[in-house]
């Protein structure tokens, strides 16, 4: 980045432009030059400077990171609609729609005030701004006017100062961050550190340059060493060595609770090479000359971080055993490490640092990181097309609207002032009368849009909400909260037509109302559903919320047990009268405490296999269902003792079972053939298996085994747990 302490002029920036790229469009630029500077006039900025000199310091730094000459005139024409007597429409006759759009979208942006941000409110700033800000260029000139704005703070008030570096370290060296753009992102974060803690940003660069010297000649030495080697090994390559960014130093002081004595690697090395075979070819030469350290080497070109940046990190012992980190990188890498998404901007060739043409592949791999950082919600179907012009749709699927106090509401696409009321509150929203959108009387099922402030108007004699709301709204919790009330106060129409529902259901089945309606047959229904009273019970019918079928269902079981089986038990005693008998399994290897010859059945819900702790139920006319006393259903069944029964496994029995088990795994090539070479290693028999890859890469197996006990299964869990990329077993 340019030094803060010389001006910049307008030729500076074209020169910039034109050591980035051949083909500049020079003439365009000093039109919006002239154009801007004529218009700005005598205005001056706090420092006292002109205010030309401003807009001309954004471009250069968009020059420095290779922007097309659309941003740059964009940059150069940033506050023209707002601090001048240009509008909007002048712009577009005199520049065309795409330079004009971007203006408008920094003047939007430049309007959002984030001086009061809660904790919890950072990320949804950050996502609006990105959604207010649909050509990422716009959010890239906002970054650098930013940028050059944190260059001249000092000559803002001390509160000033504060406030700006807070906003600065929260939201904008993130948003630099994750579009990759880490030369402006360690400048915003030094910056930043310099003026919210200036004690510890002066003792910090006091004791760095106290032992500048010693550790300058510790570096130099080592990188003479590396260059004398790779030129020995016919490596062309760059050795350079930079020191450390100083929030980072301060970030690990503080993280690891060292001084800045005990940190060594202040310094870092760099070497960039032609090719990715060079890279690592590199990397031996300098294993060979010093002693990895254990634990600290990364390969971001085999991995790539999300916001595609790719280098090799690897930290070395030199002599005296003083640790320093070595980073090594092609020129196409280095470029990309520098200035991210700019490094990939809609042209073919560049000249980067002299040293000849670099090609950029516009390839969609290239912007996977995007997709996937920014959560996407649309296929891109041209890549080239998106690069020419990086309209994104980035958090289509929200709307960031604020209260007129300043906090942040993020509300479903297409939400109206109807949701923003209830987000508030339910009393807000059921007396909700009209709203203002921008200080504008609006209707109220108006759709918002990020960025809107939303004033709602209420009155104490509102009726309440109305059904129709519910075709408009888009957030469920506003839904859920309409209906509440409609659930409350049409309460006695409800009980009415949950009366009139379950006579009907009644009638139905054929038994009378006086003989089904006793209350030992409806209490375990109203605590089954936990209705505190019969009305409760008839409101929820009539409203929608329960079924009569469920309610007479539930009501018919305690029915029953008093008419239909009542003497069970006594059934079950004639049949354990064979005691002193030796009993003998069910074809399940199932015992039945006193019964012979009964039929069993495994549950399919469970699974139960030996070793399993099991109950028994008696079902009408399908013999005793076995399930494990974990199982889901098991609290439904105890409700009817007297259909509970003893049961054990059969120790003598070497019956098989069949047992499903769901396997999940990040995918990869050989998965399925190396689980099922484990399996074949124990006793169990593979009877069946099903998978499937989900579009984030997660395999999910389901395999079906044969097993005689819950031991063997057991061991069938441990080995398939032991396979590599499985991270869960579950049965």
């Amino acid at each position: 980045m340019k030094e803060n302490n010389k001006q910049i002029i307008i030729q500076e920036v074209i020169s910039k432009k034109k050591q980035m790229t051949k083909r500049v469009d020079a003439k365009q630029i000093m039109k919006a030059y002239n154009y801007a500077k004529e218009h700005h006039g005598d205005q001056k900025r706090r420092s006292g400077e002109p205010y030309i000199i401003h807009p001309i310091n954004v471009a250069y730094i968009l020059a420095e990171v290779g922007l097309d000459e659309a941003t740059i005139c964009a940059a150069l024409l940033h506050d023209v609609v707002e601090d001048t007597e240009i509008t909007d429409k002048d712009l577009r006759r005199d520049f065309g729609e795409e330079i004009a759009d971007m203006v408008a979208g920094v003047t939007k942006l430049g309007k959002m005030q984030f001086t009061t941000v809660e904790e919890q409110q950072v990320e949804d700033y950050r996502k609006m701004f990105l959604a207010m800000g649909k050509d990422i260029r716009v959010i890239i000139i906002k970054l650098a006017d930013r940028l050059h704005n944190m260059r001249t703070l000092k000559f803002l008030k001390r509160d000033r100062q504060i406030a700006n570096a807070k906003e600065t370290m929260e939201i904008y060296a993130p948003l630099a961050n994750r579009l990759g753009l880490y030369s402006i992102k360690w400048e915003l974060e030094d910056l930043s550190f310099k003026y919210l803690y200036p004690e510890e940003y002066h003792d910090l660069v006091e004791g760095i340059n106290k032992k500048r010297e010693e550790r300058l000649k510790f570096i130099e030495k080592i990188m003479n060493d590396i260059r004398l080697q790779l030129k020995k090994q016919r490596i062309d390559a760059e050795v350079t060595g930079r020191a450390k960014h100083l929030y980072s130093i301060y970030k690990k002081m503080q993280r690891d609770n060292k001084t800045l004595d005990q940190i060594y690697d202040l310094f870092a090395l760099r070497i960039l090479v032609n090719s990715v075979k060079d890279c690592y070819s590199a990397l031996g030469v300098v294993h060979e000359l010093y002693n990895p350290m254990p634990g600290r080497f990364k390969d971001y070109i085999a991995v790539p971080k999300p916001n595609m940046y790719q280098s090799i990190h690897t930290t070395l012992l030199g002599e005296k055993g003083t640790p320093f980190e070595v980073q090594i990188r092609t020129w196409d890498m280095h470029r990309i490490a520098e200035y991210g998404i700019a490094a990939h901007w809609a042209y073919k060739e560049a000249n980067f640092m002299g040293r000849g043409k670099q090609v950029v592949k516009l390839e969609e791999d290239k912007l996977a990181w995007l997709r996937e950082s920014l959560e996407w919600q649309k296929e891109m179907q041209d890549p080239q097309e998106f690069l020419d012009t990086l309209k994104t749709e980035l958090f289509e699927d929200e709307v960031y609207v604020f209260t007129p106090k300043g906090a942040i509401k993020v509300l479903p696409r297409g939400a109206t002032p109807i949701d923003f009321a209830y987000s508030i509150h339910a009393e807000i929203g059921h007396h909700m009368t009209g709203c203002k959108i921008n200080s504008k009387m609006m209707p109220i099922i108006s759709k918002l849009k990020s960025g809107d402030i939303v004033e709602i108007i209420t009155a104490e004699n509102s009726k309440g909400p109305s059904r129709d709301w519910l075709k408009f709204i888009k957030s469920t919790s506003a839904k859920n909260k309409i209906n509440s009330w409609f659930k409350k106060e049409q309460k006695s129409e409800n009980i009415e037509k949950g009366k009139d529902l379950i006579e009907k259901e009644i009638k139905r089945i054929g038994v009378a109302y006086t003989e089904l309606f006793k209350n030992e047959y409806i209490e375990p229904m109203l605590e089954r559903y936990k209705y505190k009273n019969t009305e409760e019970m008839y409101a929820a019918v009539g409203f929608g919320a329960n079924s009569a079928g469920k309610i007479i269902a539930r009501i018919l079981q305690e029915y029953r047990k008093e008419h239909e089986e009542e003497n069970i038990e006594e059934k079950i005693e004639q049949l354990n009268k064979q005691k002193g008998k030796k009993q003998k399994p069910s074809n399940s290897g199932i015992v039945v405490k006193g019964i012979e010859n009964c039929l069993v059945k495994l549950s399919k819900c469970c699974n139960p296999l030996p070793g399993d702790e099991i109950i028994g139920y008696i079902t009408k006319g399908r013999g005793v269902s076995i399930h494990r006393k974990d199982c889901v259903n098991v609290n439904d069944l105890i409700t009817e003792e007297n259909r509970i029964i003893d049961v054990k496994w059969y120790e003598e029995a070497k019956e098989t079972y069949n047992v499903n088990i769901e396997i999940l795994a990040n995918d990869r090539h050989g998965l399925l053939v190396e689980i099922l070479n484990v399996i074949k290693d124990t006793k169990a028999k593979l009877m069946g298996v099903n998978t499937k890859t989900t579009k984030d890469r997660i395999a999910i197996i389901d395999l079906n085994i044969e097993i005689e006990n819950i031991e063997e299964l057991n061991k069938v869990i441990r080995v398939i747990k032991k396979v590599d990329s499985v991270y869960e077993v579950r049965r």
